[in-house]
C-alpha cells in the first residue's frame, strides 16, 4: 500500500475486542509494509554495526603494514557506507508509509463506524472522545504500528552482533553476550510506573481540553453573568494540574533515558577494563580489542529502539483502548435491510407513542419532557437509542430498509445542529432531490441577515456562497446558525422531514415568517415538527400532544388550548395554580353570588375578554 494510493476502497472489519488486539489487527492487515521495513532496517542496523569490525581490520591491517588488506578494508567501510545510507533512506520511506497508513486506516474506521451510528454516536460517546481518538489517539496508534518493524530489526541486528562477537573473540563476546540482555530488559520495571504517570497526564489534559472548550462555546453567557474570571480560575488550576502530572511523567521517562545511557556506558568500562586485561596476556589482538569495543558503542543505537518501542506501546495503548471501545459499538437495528425496493411513502408512524403524521402534512408534535422529545426525533428518523417496535414509513419498518434508503426518505435535524467549516456553498451542497434551490431554501429560513453578516465578516468574498463559515458557526449567533441548519435541512428537500425545535433560538417576528415559509416550501411533503411555540403549533395542519410518552390529543392548535389542560400547561408555561386561577375567574357565578350591576358593573364588563384571551393564547 502506497500513500498517494489513500484512502483504502475497504478499510475491513476491525478487531475490536479490546486495544491490543486492535493493534495487533492494524499491524496483520499491513504485513507488505511491515516487511519492507523490516528488511531496509535490517540492511540498515547490519551496516552500522558492521563497521567496527571494519575498523578492527583496518587498526589490524596497520599495525600489520599491510596495504593489501588495509585498501581491502576501506572498501568494505564504504560498501557499509553506502548500505547506510540506502537502508536508511528506504527505511524512513517504508516506516512514514506505514504510520500514515496505519493512521488513515484506523481513521476510515472512525469515520465509517460515526456515519453507521449517527446521532446515537455522541449519546453513547461522549463527543470529546470521538475528538480525541480521531486525532490525537490515531497518531499514537500509528506510531505504535510503524515502530514494531523497526524494533524488530534491531532486536535481530543485537542478536547478530552478540553471536558475530561470540564467534570472532569468545572472550569478550560472552561478556557482551551477557551485558546487552541487561541493558536492554532494565527499563522494563520502570515502564508500568512510567505509563501510569502519563495516563494520569492525559487524563488531566483531557479535563483542562474539555474545560477550555466549554468556556469557549459559552463566552457569550459568561460575559453576560460575568462568569469569566471564576472560570479562568477553575482553566488555571486545570493547567496547573496538568503542569505537575506532566513534570511527574517527564521525571520517570528521564530516569529511563538516563538507564540507557548509564548502563551500557558500565557495560562499555567492563568491556574496555577485560580486553585490556586480555590483551596484556596476549589472548587478543589490538584489532580485536578495537572491534569489540567500536561494535558495544555502535549496538547502543539499535538499542535505543527498546526504549522506543516500550513508550510507542505505552502511549498507544490507552489510544487503542479508546478506539476499539467506540469502533466495537453497534446500531440497535440492522442496516443492511431485508427489503431492496426503493424508499416507500406514506404517513408515518411510530408504534412506541402511537404519533401517526400523516403523508404531505405538516403536523407538531409538543412533549412535555424535552429528553423524550430528542428520543422521539431519533426514532423517528430511525436512530432509536433503545430497542422496540420499528417506526412504520408508509406501513414498512424503517429497520427493514437498507440505512441509506431510510436516511434519504427521512431526515431528521437534531435541536443542536453543527455547522462544518467552509463556504456557505459547501455547506449546501449536500445530497438533494435537486427540487429546491439554495436560495429558496435560505428565503424560507429568514436568512437575509446571516447572509449579510457572512458577507461583512469576510474580507475576500463579495457573493454570500463564496462567504467562509467558522468552525462549528462560532462567529454567527445561535439563531444565524439555527437557521442556516434548517436552510441546509430544506435543501436536501427528502420525503419526511423532522425537525427538533427549529426555531427556539429565533425572536417571534422572525419565527412567524419561519413558519410560514416552512409550510409552503413543504407543500406536498410529509413534515414533522418538535415543538412548543404557539407560532409553529398554529400554522400546523394537525397537532400532536404526548403525555407521558403516549398520544394524549390531537386536533388543531386553537382547539387544544382550549379543551386539554396538560397541553395549555406546557404551550403558555402555566403553573397549576396559575391553571386553577384563570379557570376561577373564567367560571360564571351562581345568579345568587353575582355582585348587584350598580356596585361593580365595569367588573363584569372586564372579565368577558378573559375567555376570549385566553383561548387565543
Amino acid at each position: 500500500m502506497q500513500i498517494q494510493d489513500l484512502p483504502y476502497s475497504d478499510p475491513g472489519v476491525p478487531d475490536a475486542r479490546s486495544g491490543p488486539r486492535l493493534l495487533w489487527w492494524l499491524g496483520r492487515n499491513q504485513l507488505g509494509g511491515q516487511c519492507r521495513a523490516l528488511l531496509w532496517g535490517l540492511l540498515h542496523f547490519a551496516s552500522v554495526c558492521a563497521l567496527p569490525f571494519c575498523v578492527g581490520l583496518a587498526v589490524q591491517a596497520a599495525v600489520d603494514r599491510s596495504a593489501g588488506r588495509l585498501a581491502l578494508t576501506g572498501g568494505l567501510m564504504l560498501l557499509c557506507g553506502t548500505a547506510i545510507a540506502v537502508g536508511d533512506t528506504f527505511l524512513h520511506r517504508a516506516a512514514v508509509t506505514n504510520w500514515i497508513t496505519a493512521a488513515a486506516r484506523l481513521q476510515q474506521l472512525l469515520a465509517r463506524k460515526a456515519a453507521h451510528l449517527g446521532s446515537a454516536l455522541t449519546r453513547r460517546v461522549a463527543a470529546g472522545e470521538v475528538v480525541t481518538v480521531s486525532t490525537g489517539d490515531v497518531e499514537k496508534i500509528g506510531w505504535f504500528v510503524e515502530a514494531v518493524s523497526r524494533f524488530t530489526a534491531a532486536a535481530l541486528t543485537v542478536v547478530v552482533v552478540c553471536v558475530a562477537l561470540l564467534v570472532y573473540q569468545p572472550a569478550l563476546g560472552v561478556v557482551v553476550a551477557v551485558g546487552l540482555p541487561v541493558v536492554a530488559l532494565a527499563v522494563l520495571p520502570l515502564l508500568p510506573r512510567a505509563t501510569s504517570r502519563a495516563d494520569v497526564q492525559r487524563e488531566k489534559a483531557g479535563r483542562a481540553t474539555e474545560l477550555a472548550s466549554d468556556t469557549v462555546a459559552g463566552l457569550r453567557v459568561l460575559r453576560g453573568i460575568g462568569g469569566e474570571d471564576l472560570f479562568l480560575d477553575r482553566y488555571r488550576r486545570a493547567s496547573q494540574e496538568v503542569r505537575h502530572a506532566a513534570v511527574r511523567s517527564a521525571r520517570m521517562w528521564s530516569v529511563i533515558s538516563a538507564l540507557q545511557v548509564l548502563l551500557p556506558g558500565l557495560l562499555l568500562i567492563v568491556v574496555v577494563l577485560r580486553g585490556v586485561q586480555l590483551a596484556r596476556e596476549g589472548r587478543i589482538t589490538v584489532g580485536e580489542l578495537v572491534t569489540v569495543y567500536s561494535a558495544v558503542m555502535i549496538v547502543n543505537y539499535p538499542l535505543r529502539h527498546f526504549v522506543e518501542i516500550a513508550m510507542a506501546y505505552s502511549f498507544s495503548r490507552p489510544s487503542a483502548q479508546r478506539a476499539a471501545r467506540v469502533l466495537s459499538l453497534e446500531r440497535l437495528t440492522n442496516t443492511e435491510g431485508s427489503r431492496t425496493s426503493g424508499a416507500p411513502g406514506g404517513d408515518l408512524f411510530d408504534p412506541a407513542t402511537g404519533l401517526r403524521a400523516p403523508a404531505h402534512g405538516f403536523t407538531a408534535v409538543v412533549c412535555g419532557d424535552p429528553d423524550m422529545a430528542g428520543r422521539l426525533a431519533d426514532r423517528l428518523g430511525g436512530h432509536a437509542a433503545e430497542p422496540g417496535r420499528s417506526v412504520l414509513l408508509g406501513g414498512v419498518p424503517l429497520d427493514e430498509l437498507p440505512l441509506d434508503q431510510a436516511r434519504t426518505a427521512v431526515l431528521v435535524q437534531d435541536k443542536d445542529p453543527v455547522l462544518l467549516s467552509g463556504t456557505l456553498r459547501e455547506l449546501l451542497d449536500v445530497p438533494a432531490s435537486g427540487t429546491v434551490r439554495a436560495e429558496d431554501a435560505l428565503t424560507a429560513a429568514q436568512c437575509a441577515d446571516v447572509l449579510d453578516a457572512l458577507v461583512q465578516g469576510s474580507l475576500d468574498a463579495s457573493d454570500p456562497m463564496d462567504a467562509r463559515i467558522t468552525e462549528r458557526g462560532r462567529s454567527l449567533s445561535g439563531g444565524q446558525r439555527q437557521r442556516l441548519a434548517l436552510a441546509r435541512s430544506l435543501v436536501t428537500d427528502p420525503e419526511v422531514l423532522v425537525l427538533d425545535e427549529p426555531t427556539s433560538a429565533v425572536d417571534s417576528h422572525t419565527e412567524a415568517r419561519i413558519a410560514d415559509g416552512l409550510r409552503r416550501l413543504r407543500r406536498g411533503r410529509t413534515t414533522v415538527v418538535l415543538t412548543s411555540s404557539p407560532l409553529l403549533l398554529d400554522r400546523a395542519d394537525e397537532v400532536v400532544f404526548l403525555h407521558e410518552g403516549e398520544v394524549a390529543a390531537t386536533g388543531k392548535h386553537r382547539e387544544l388550548i382550549g379543551a386539554e389542560p396538560r397541553y395549555r400547561a406546557v404551550v403558555t408555561r402555566e403553573t397549576e395554580d396559575e391553571q386553577h386561577g384563570s379557570e376561577d375567574i373564567a367560571a360564571p357565578r351562581p345568579p345568587q353570588e353575582r355582585p348587584d350591576p350598580s356596585d361593580g358593573a365595569p367588573l363584569l364588563g372586564a372579565l368577558e375578554p378573559l375567555e376570549e384571551i385566553e383561548e387565543s393564547a
